[in-house]
This record gives C-alpha cells, structure tokens and sequence, in this order.
C-alpha cells in the first residue's frame, strides 16, 4: 500500500498538534525497523498457551472456563492485530522513504505550505536556493523576488489562485544580493487539503537565455524577412496566402494580417494564367515558375513584378509554394533613369560648345563630338580612327605628348595646354587642351576651348588699351594747346578791334588768326581720335551733308576719279556734328583718291540697315539696332590683309614720310565711335576697298526735341553783348586770363580775376555785401579745380550762375552739370566768349 501527499502532510500535522517542532518534515522521515508489534504478539501467544495450559489444569467452573476462553480469543485477536499493524507501519515507512527519494532527487526546489503559508517540507535543492535568504520556506520564496516588483505581484497572484485551487506557473526574474536568476514557480492545490500548496521552483535561467537567443535571433530573422527589399510569399493549393512577409503585403497596399487571413494569389495577378492551378502564376503547372507579371499594387494601381517561385508537394500530397517577388517599378524607374542619365550625356557630348575627343591607349582617336569636327572644319567620320597626333602642329606635338603620357600613368596636368590644331586644309586653330583620365577603360577625355574669338578678343583689347593710351596722351596735349591757342585767338581778336582792314598790321594778325584756327582744327582732330572732342550734335539727313559737301569733294578728288552719290529712300535722321561728319568723309575721300593713285571712282552709298543679331565687324561686335549706313568704296589698289587689322591705330601709315600723320583713320575711328557708331572696313588687293559707317538712326522723341531746341534758340539769339554785371573769372593760365578779362571789361562787365581757386575764395571775402552775377572758372586747375571752388561758392551764393571753360569734353562734367551751370569748349573767340556771358546773364 503507497501512501499520498495527503497522508504525508496529515502524518506531519499531527505530529506538529502533538508538539513537536516546525523542522520541515523532511528531517523526520526516516525508515524504522518496526519490531515492538512481534514483541506484543509474542508475549500474547504466550500468554494465551499459558491460559491454556492452566485452563487444561484447573478445575473451573464452566464460566470461569468460558472466561477463560474468551480471553484467550481476545488475546489472540489483539495478536493477530497487532501483527497486521506492524506489517502496515512497515509498509508506510517505505513509501515515505520513496516520497523523500523522490522529493530530495528532483532538479528543482521543493516546498509544501498549508493554508496560513507555513512551511510543512522543502527539499535540499530549496533549500540551497534560498540560501543567504532566510530560513527555507514560503517566506524566503517571496523574498527571491522583492527587488523585482512587477514578479512579486505576478507571485502573489499565483498564491492567490493556488489558494483558490487553480495551478499554474511562471518564470520569474529573481535578483537577490547580485545573483540574477530566472525561475519557474509552480503552485499546485493538494486534494483534499484546501490551502495546502505544493510548490516546484526550478532554476530555468540557462533555459531563458537559450530560448531568448533563439527569440531574438527569431525576431531578427522575421524583421529581415518583413523588411527585406524582395517580397516571400506561400500559397496553399488553393491559392490562399500562407505565409508573405510585410515587403510583399505593402507592394500589395494590403494589412499582412488580412492579406493571410483572406487573400488568394490570383486575385491580385491584373492577369492571371486561365489554365492553371490557384497556386501557378504561369500556364503548364511546372515546379519551378519564372515570370514577370503585372500586380495590382495600392489603390488597384498595377506594378510590374518578377516571381521566381518553386512549387513543393508534401508526403501527403498537399501542395505549399515558396517565392520570391521583385518589384521590378524601382528597377525601370532606375533603368529608365539610367538611360535618360545616357541620353543626356549623349547630347551634353554631341551638343556642347567645347570640343571633346576620346582617345584610347594607342592613341586612336575613339570618338569626338561636333564642336571638335566643326573646329576643324571636318566631320566626325574623318576624324574617328586616326592617330591624335596627326592633328596636332608639328611645333606642338612633343609637349602634347608629354601632357597624353602624363595623364596614362594617373596624374594630372599642372595647367591647360595651348596648342595649335591642323584643320582640314592644314590651317593653324588655336585651342586650350584639357586632359582627364577615365577610370575604366583607360581612355583619355580631351576637351578643346577654341581660341580664336579669345585671340582675336586679346588682340582686341590691346588694340583698345593702345587706342586709349595714345588718346589720353592726345588728350592731355591737346588741352595744353587749347589754351595756349585760345590766348593766340583771343589776342588776335583784341589786335584786330583796333586794327581797320587798311591797316598793314591787319593782314598779318589775320594769318596769326587763320594758323590758329588751323592748330584748333588739328587739335579737334586728337580730340576726336581720343573722343574727347566736345561735339554740337544735331539730327541731320546724310544725304543733305554729302550733297552740300560733294562740291568740295570734287575739288578735292581731281578730274579724274569719279563721285559718284547714290542716296537711300526715306533716310532715317542721324544726331551728328556736320563739321566732324564733314571731317569724316572728306578723310575717306582723300584716303580714297591716294589709293587710286588720282584715278578711279569713288561710291558713295547710303540706306537704312537693321540689324537683328549681333554683327562682327573687323576689331568688334556692332550690337542689334536701326542704323543709317554710309558705304564709301573706291576701285584702288586694297588694303593687305596684315595691315587691315591696324588701319585705325594712331599714327599707323602705309605713306612716305612726310605723306601723311597716321591720324586720319584714328580720327574717323574716334569721331564715328564717339557720334555711337560703328566702322568697318572690306577690302580686295587690286579691287578696292569699301569702308561702311553704322550711325544710330534717331527715333521722334529725338526729332521732337531737336525741334523744340531750335524754337528756343532762334528766339534767344542775342545782338547787343555789353553788360554791366559784376564777374568773378579764374583761370590758371595767365594768358587766357588776362585776354578773357581785357575781352568781358571791354564789354562793360566788371571782372575779378584770380589765378587759382584759393585766391578766388580770398577775393571773394573781399566783396563784403556786394553780390557776384556771374562764375567763370576753368575746369583743370593746381590744387583746387574748378568744380570744387563752385561747390565752395554755392554755399554762400546758392543761386550764383557759373560757366566752366575747359579743353575736355562736356562730358567730363557731366556729375557736376546741374542747374545755373553752362558749358564753353576751348578754344574759343572773343565774340564766343561774350555770347555765352550773354547768353547765361539774360536767361
């Protein structure tokens, strides 16, 4: 006969009610050789022969010998009990020692509580499990997990529901003096014994840490999956989805969970195979299926995908597929891209302005594009397959060679080659050579900038720099001559009032005067040159100059050569100065003349032009505009093509010494350039040489205040130049001074003159109340100039009119021009000086 947990734990109750101590029962359980039971019998059998035999002796009376009997049978009885006692007690040591066995042999803890949680046995296994807690029992149990709060809550819940006769169990962190361990408490009800626990406690911490390895390398293995950049997928033979990671079921714009609970295979295929099993995505059934598809991805929008999918049959004969889907919309966008990204290098090579050529190891040209065969004036196929040398000067070819070797070994060129290209016809082509080396392949990218236009610009700019050197020096000199020839003039003109025509002085100061006024027009012609000239432009009709004009022409030209005048229709007006225009074509004229030797024919020509692109003349780009253009061409012997590029430059002459100043065509250049046109030239050796003239053609706003101009001055010509007004004159050359302040006092005027700008300001305080009407300063003087003395002026005679002199241009003036300001050019007469005063006191 076993004996239960029950009995165990009743046997230990009631030894604990008979006062014994609360050990766990454990230390009382031990096997006991239960021999005091054969004891009792044998003294019971012997007690019974012994009544026997004085039974059998004896003369008793009946009863005492049915008493007699009757103790012998209860004798016998209480021995035969007593026997079957003791073989049961036997019997019940062994199974608990079985129990104990058992118990103490478990993996884990052991612990058995009664309803108040007190400690009925525990095994040694708990025992060492609680070691350093406390005494062994339910008490130490709860204490493994008061560091971890939320297990001592999930613990006492499981006490309660044990209590509650409910068994369970849970693996629970324990954290006791720096010992982590995972454990699996659980609670079982002993039946029959309502609050009576058996609890098992086993250490599962290597159990967790396998199972949480495998957990996260589970985890890690489905966030791969879900997040791989392909799609899996498994059907059943249905078609029904068994298996798909999250990849496939957003390409699908489904819940994943859905997808598996409700979606079929075919459903989503925009064309599903028709004879075909629910799990092929081709027609034929075959294991192994390869195809490109169309899906209908998020909102029905259909994608383009590849599925590469095995189809498996099970030993009982159902059927699982495994695929793999590529959404093949990235890889065309990317292919799509690539391409466009092709094409468009493709047109960035074959349309770029620069010239680019590919040579491979050898040498050989590879490729090129158009703007390199069109530098050479060559097409592509001509060029493709030679040696690269071949196209390079000869004078050029070993540094180029250098450069190309330099490049093949991976280095790079400390600057860009200049170097010289052979065309087609074996014409020098100036280019800047880049060099680069493509990492695969080994070919070398060649870019060519064509440096024709940036020569041709350089040589430009110098010829501009040297045009503007030469004429701020002719500037500069002919300021100085300005005054010095507006004393002469000034002077004469003062000789000349006192001198009658009979007077024999007369004709003499009178060739002082006309030499003068020949020096004024030669330093008109460096001021034009440098154009610095100050112009009276008004709008005139070309046509109406030239016929004016063309007597004098004649006489110039000789009988022998021709003039021939042919006037456009409807000629556009022109804003010049008529005496510079006249300069201008008088110029070509005798140009012309010399050029055909005294015989030939001259031409000519005007019209209206229009120019809706830029135009390329001979040393610069005319830009978009109404022009009115002026061809003059003659049948002499040309112009050589080395010296077409320097006809216009300063002092620049083809004539004998003495011939000619190398002025002519510098000044035409200067006065054309500073009226807003342009000059170009044509011209054929032994054919003749035509020279076009671009002028702006004014438009009416232009013409309307011309006319307006004209109004104003006819009506304010002036007769009587006396005046009586109080003038300050300051002028740092003596001699125009003394001559302009001995020319306004013979006018009446009452004149102060100073020398510099500091010696007016001085005279200035010398006036006290008295009031100037009038400033006449020059514009260039030491120290103080003239625009600065007017500032100082101004601020004590805010209203005071000035009149600046000077040999520059008015537009030197031009930030200082304002209100009560005039102009007087120099050199100038005594009447143009008495007329401006005029003019500026009675406006």
């Amino acid at each position: 006969m076993s004996i239960d947990h029950r009995e165990f734990i009743e046997r230990h109750h009631k030894m604990q009610q008979e006062g014994m101590d609360h050990q766990p029962v454990r230390a009382e359980i031990k096997p006991r050789r239960t021999y005091d039971g054969l004891l009792v019998s044998a003294v019971l059998l012997i007690y019974a022969g012994f009544m026997a035999f004085v039974f059998a002796m004896s003369s008793f009376s009946d009863l005492a010998k049915i008493i007699t009997g009757a103790s012998l049978a209860i004798v016998v009885l209480m021995g035969m009990l007593t026997y079957n006692y003791a073989h049961k007690r036997r019997k019940t040591d062994d199974d608990l020692g079985l129990v104990r066995e058992v118990m103490e042999g478990s993996r884990g803890g052991r612990l058995i509580t009664d309803a108040q949680n007190r400690t009925l046995y525990t095994n040694q296994r708990f025992e060492r499990l609680c070691r350093g807690v406390g005494p062994p029992g339910f008490g130490s149990l709860l204490r493994l997990f008061e560091e971890n709060p939320e297990g001592a809550a999930h613990f006492r819940l499981l006490a309660d529901q044990a209590h509650r006769g409910l068994t369970d169990s849970i693996e629970l962190f324990s954290k006791f003096e720096d010992r982590e361990r995972w454990l699996l408490v659980t609670a079982q009800p002993i039946t029959g014994r309502p609050g009576y626990i058996h609890w098992r406690i086993d250490d599962v911490t290597d159990k967790h840490t396998i199972d949480s390895a495998i957990r996260d390398e589970r985890e890690k293995l489905i966030d791969f999956t879900d997040n791989a950049p392909v799609g899996f997928f498994s059907v059943n033979e249905n078609g029904r989805f068994v298996f798909a990671n999250a990849t496939f079921a957003r390409w699908l714009g489904e819940d994943l969970r859905n997808l598996l609970e409700h979606g079929a295979l075919h459903t989503y295929l925009i064309s599903p195979p028709e004879k075909a099993n629910p799990y092929d995505i081709v027609e034929g059934g075959r294991l192994r299926q390869i195809a490109e598809v169309k899906m209908k991805g998020p909102a029905g929008q259909p994608f383009a995908a590849s599925i590469n999918q095995v189809v498996v049959r099970e030993e009982d004969g159902s059927v699982r597929t495994r695929a793999v889907v590529h959404d093949l919309t990235a890889e065309r966008k990317m292919r799509m891209a690539l391409q466009a990204s092709e094409d468009r290098f493709q047109r960035f090579f074959e349309e770029a302005p620069l010239g680019i050529v590919l040579v491979d190891k050898a040498g050989t040209i590879v490729d090129c594009n158009h703007a390199f065969a069109s530098m050479l004036s060559s097409d592509i196929q001509s060029i493709e397959g030679r040696e690269f040398e071949t196209l390079i000067d000869e004078g050029d070819r070993m540094a180029v060679v250098s450069a190309m070797n330099k490049i093949e070994q991976g280095k790079q060129l400390d600057a860009p080659l200049e170097v010289s290209l052979l065309n087609k016809d074996s014409e020098v082509v100036e280019a800047q050579m880049h060099a680069r080396r493509f990492r695969k392949g080994g070919n070398i990218a060649l870019h060519f900038i064509d440096l024709s236009e940036k020569k041709a610009l350089e040589v430009q700019m110098a010829q501009s720099q040297k045009m503007q050197a030469v004429g701020q020096l002719a500037g500069g000199i002919a300021h100085d001559f300005n005054n010095l020839l507006t004393a002469m003039i000034g002077f004469c003109d003062l000789l000349l009032l006192r001198h009658k025509p009979v007077d024999p002085s007369f004709a003499d100061l009178m060739q002082i005067k006309q030499n003068a006024n020949r020096a004024a027009n030669l330093v008109r012609q460096l001021l034009a040159f440098s154009r610095q000239q100050t112009l009276r432009p008004r709008l005139h009709d070309i046509s109406d100059i030239l016929t004016e004009l063309s007597h004098l022409m004649r006489r110039l030209l000789g009988v022998n050569v021709e003039l021939d005048l042919v006037h456009g229709h409807d000629l556009g007006l022109v804003k010049v100065d008529e005496g510079q225009m006249e300069q201008v074509l008088i110029n070509l004229a005798v140009n012309a003349r010399d050029a055909m030797d005294g015989k030939g024919e001259l031409t000519i020509e005007t019209e209206n032009f229009t120019n809706r692109k830029p135009k390329k003349l001979v040393s610069e780009e005319m830009p978009p505009g109404h022009w009115v253009l002026i061809k003059v061409s003659d049948t002499g012997c040309g112009i050589p093509k080395e010296n077409l590029d320097r006809i216009f430059e300063p002092f620049f002459t083809t004539k004998q010494v003495g011939e000619g100043t190398g002025l002519g065509l510098a000044t035409v250049y200067g006065i054309i350039r500073q009226t807003g046109g342009f000059l170009n030239v044509e011209s054929r050796i032994d054919k003749g040489t035509t020279f076009h003239i671009y002028l702006p053609r004014a438009n009416e706003a232009e013409e309307e205040e011309e006319a307006r101009a004209d109004e104003t001055q006819e009506s304010s010509e002036t007769k009587d130049l006396t005046g009586s007004e109080r003038i300050l004159l300051v002028e740092d050359e003596d001699a125009v001074r003394t001559f302009s302040q001995r020319a306004l006092s013979n006018k009446g005027y009452e004149v102060l003159a100073a020398e510099s700008g500091e010696a007016a300001l001085a005279l200035m305080e010398t006036l006290g109340q008295k009031q100037l009407d009038l400033l006449v300063t020059d514009v260039v003087m030491p120290n103080m100039d003239g625009p600065t003395l007017a500032g100082h002026i101004r601020e004590v005679s805010p209203s005071l009119k000035i009149i600046f002199m000077s040999g520059y241009t008015e537009d030197k003036l031009k930030d200082h021009m304002g209100e009560n300001i005039w102009f007087l050019p120099k050199p100038f007469t005594l009447k143009q000086l008495a007329e401006k005063v005029k003019e500026v006191l009675g406006d």
